[in-house]
């Protein structure tokens, strides 16, 4: 937060808020409802400013079309803005149409909720090897973000997703579920179509340690497993738990979920059982630290 020393009334408290995604929102909420009307003064004005035409930012272009669970959280967000007391300006780009200075001379106070946009590259030999990505750009691309081409290039038979978080399950889902079955979707139709031609049977997601350190939750895990004609592949060494592991399966109980839906893959027929039959396969590799990165295709 920047405070200004501009003499700038005192009444209202004047707030600018740059970045109208859910913590922009929020912010400007929370400020509302401290708010008092005093001698028929509102005592706080609030002015969210966005880069693009439309607000709500991470979940607009950052959650997969297939989530509409949380891709509702627009609606809470829609009532606050569909209040009327705080002023949305879009398609503002700070440092370009307005600077700190501007704002500076007209608010009091402004909070900058721009998020994180651009992924921190993993520090590998490789890593800006020819179809090596940034999750964060191949998650722009499927929820049809302006600022990305419309087209992906899926012409590679198998993918490394690396990485043991939400995002790389939704990636790693994404990739291997069947285009058809996102049409019911908020699907942009250029993506159907690039999903649709892909030519990945294969997703690897990697994670640097076991099954009982993941970082996604027991919900996305479990979506995996019920994606149609996709086979899910584990690897018994991957299953040798250490003491800490078991304790954390004995204590935890969400990793005690994901252990049960792991250990159910377990006794899947799959790809590595010689069992499966699906025409995708979807594996999960642990104890995998990624040293280098070579002409793949590798989502991080």
């Amino acid at each position: 937060m920047s405070n200004s020393a501009a003499t700038i009334p005192n009444r209202p408290l004047r707030v600018a808020i740059v970045g109208a995604g859910p913590a922009g929102v929020y912010a400007a909420d929370i400020l509302t409802k401290s708010n008092e009307v005093k001698d028929g003064h509102v005592e706080v004005s609030i002015d969210l400013f966005e880069a693009y035409p439309a607000p709500y930012g991470l979940i607009r272009y950052g959650v997969a079309p297939d989530h509409p669970r949380i891709k509702g959280i627009v609606n809470a967000l829609h009532k606050v803005l569909d209040r009327g007391d705080i002023r949305l300006f879009g398609n503002v780009r700070f440092g370009e149409d307005i600077t700190l200075e501007d704002l500076k001379r007209h608010y009091h106070a402004v909070i900058f909720a721009t998020g994180a946009i651009r992924d921190s590259d993993l520090n590998i030999p490789g890593v800006d090897a020819i179809a090596s990505y940034g999750a964060a750009d191949f998650v722009s691309w499927f929820d049809g973000h302006p600022d990305v081409p419309r087209e992906w290039p899926l012409d590679a038979a198998s993918v490394a997703v690396i990485g043991n978080g939400n995002v790389a399950l939704d990636v790693a889902r994404m990739l291997a579920k069947h285009a058809e079955d996102l049409l019911p979707t908020e699907i942009p139709d250029n993506v159907h179509a690039g999903l649709a031609a892909s030519q990945v049977t294969d997703v690897h997601v990697f994670g640097r340690r076991g099954p009982a350190q993941v970082k996604f939750t027991p919900l996305e895990l479990r979506e995996l497993g019920e994606l149609r004609d996709v086979d899910m592949v584990v690897y018994e060494e991957d299953f040798d738990y250490d003491e800490a592991s078991k304790a954390a399966i004995a204590s935890n109980k969400q990793v005690m979920v994901i252990d049960r839906v792991l250990q159910s893959w377990r006794q899947r027929p799959s790809a590595d059982n010689a069992g499966g039959t699906a025409s995708r396969r979807l594996h999960l590799h642990f104890y995998a630290r990624p040293m280098y990165a070579r002409r793949l295709s590798c989502i991080s």
